[in-house]
């Protein structure tokens, strides 16, 4: 069985760019590509061209890439 409800209230949509702002993989930059069936897992393709699935509770909104204004 999967959970249909979304854990957090943050929203994320297709191409922004993210960040693992928590857990083993911390600091992981990558684009957020659609939630999983279980909606408190997303897939993310990182800055390698891998996609992987990481919970959705992890991830961060992130400026893009090169983006350096404070």
């Amino acid at each position: 069985m999967f959970n249909t409800r979304l854990a957090g209230t943050t929203e994320f949509r297709a191409g922004e760019n993210v960040v693992l702002a928590e857990g083993t993989y911390q600091g992981t930059r990558g684009v957020f590509m659609r939630l999983r069936q279980d909606v408190n897992w997303a897939e993310i393709r990182e800055r390698t061209g891998v996609v992987r699935c990481h919970p959705i509770a992890w991830l961060q909104h992130t400026d893009p890439v090169g983006d350096t204004a404070s």
